[in-house]
C-alpha cells in the first residue's frame, strides 16, 4: 500500500528538483517513514521527479521547486532541499501541511 506519493517537478529547475527529491528520500529513511506498518499493513511513501506540474508561474518566483503530495493533492511551491525534513516530519508524519509553502 502506498501511503503518500510525492511528485517533485524538475522541469524548470532540474538541479533543485533532483536535489529536493534526494533530500526527501533521505529524510523518509532517517525518519522511518519510507516503509512502515499502518493498521497492520505494510505501507510505503514514494518520491518521484516529474517533468511538469503546470504551476510554472510559482516555480519561477523563488529558488525552490513545485511539489504535489497524493493522495491529498496538496500542492507546494518554492520547496527547497532544506525543507525536506520538515515536510516529511509534519506532512507525512503528522498529517499537517506546511502552510508557508502551500499553493492555492
Amino acid at each position: 500500500m502506498i501511503a503518500h506519493h510525492i511528485f517533485v517537478c524538475n522541469n524548470q529547475k532540474t538541479e533543485v528538483g533532483d536535489d529536493l527529491a534526494k533530500a526527501l528520500k533521505k529524510e523518509l529513511k532517517l525518519q522511518g517513514l519510507k516503509t512502515f506498518v499502518a493498521d497492520g499493513q505494510k505501507a510505503h511513501n514514494r518520491v518521484q521527479t516529474c517533468n511538469c506540474l503546470d504551476v510554472c508561474k510559482h516555480c519561477k518566483k523563488g529558488p525552490g521547486a513545485a511539489v504535489i503530495v497524493y493522495p491529498e493533492g496538496v500542492l507546494y511551491g518554492d520547496v527547497r532541499p532544506k525543507d525536506a525534513a520538515r515536510l516529511v516530519h509534519e506532512h507525512l508524519g503528522k498529517g499537517l501541511p506546511l502552510t508557508d509553502l502551500l499553493l492555492s
